[in-house]
């Protein structure tokens, strides 16, 4: 299962239907689409309608606002406001509210003010998926312990942590917490992700692609088949083989995500 990739990107607008349907072939169970802006909603429920039972949607407003690279900036509660009536019309159809989180990268947040309306945003998101008893999928980058704090302190039970950046002994008092961390395909070129999955328990882990980006080779297009790159590369780190990881990051996923268990069971 991937548990985390961008579907409704501009660089899938050409050809999704090939790229889903190689997923597929490549033994995929499942899609989970995340949404970084209001822009995107659309797109991403006519996909999951269209794929229904193998695209599920999640909709929430990314940290990181705009067009990269130049126009990015951090996201703002005007933001938020312009996606809550989407998030409440498509709710029923949601499998989580996501990718909402926090990114102190500097050149996004660099000062306390801006900080601070992420967070007000991550906070009412992370209100709006207890309300609606729906998982979260969270980014975090430059901003694990911040990340992982706030989800604590705001009562947040069932988590996904992409692509988490921070220490691992940092995504340890996530563990503790009982949060997932999804590994995407970039584990192959990434030491600290190596270090990453050295340390956490399989039982926490979860694959990702985080399509089109994280992909294996830089600069790449990614997308959900290379899913196998991550199952292959943590089998070999954690000497286990490959069904193994296959078998218990897909439990994994269904523990996070509920309504999974519910497709699977049909």
């Amino acid at each position: 299962i991937d548990c985390h990739c961008h579907l409704a990107a501009p660089e899938f607008l050409t050809d999704i239907d090939t790229v889903i349907e190689q997923a597929r072939k490549a033994g995929l169970l499942a899609l989970v689409a995340v949404a970084e802006h209001s822009g995107e909603f659309e797109r991403l429920i006519e996909l999951s309608d269209k794929y229904s039972g193998f695209v599920l949607p999640c909709l929430g407003v990314h940290p990181v606002q705009g067009n990269p690279p130049q126009e990015q900036r951090a996201a703002t509660l005007q933001d938020l406001q312009t996606a809550l009536p989407l998030i409440e019309k498509y709710k029923e159809h949601l499998l989580a509210i996501g990718e909402v989180g926090l990114d102190f990268t500097p050149r996004i947040a660099s000062t306390e003010a801006q900080k601070n309306e992420q967070r007000q945003v991550f906070i009412e998101q992370i209100e709006i998926a207890k309300r609606l008893d729906l998982p979260l999928n969270v980014h975090s980058r430059s901003a694990g312990r911040p990340t992982i704090n706030l989800l604590k302190e705001k009562g947040a039970k069932k988590v996904l942590l992409h692509a988490f950046d921070g220490k691992p002994s940092v995504a340890m008092e996530g563990v503790k917490a009982g949060f997932f961390f999804s590994i995407p395909p970039s584990i192959i070129r990434s030491e600290q992700k190596q270090k990453l999955v050295k340390q956490l328990p399989l039982e926490f882990i979860c694959l990702e692609t985080d399509s089109p980006a994280l992909g294996p080779e830089k600069q790449v297009r990614n997308e959900p088949m290379n899913i196998s790159i991550s199952c292959q590369y943590i089998a070999q780190v954690k000497g286990l083989s490959v069904e193994n990881v296959m078998e218990v990051t897909t439990q994994n996923a269904c523990k996070l995500f509920p309504k999974l268990q519910q497709l699977f069971r049909r």
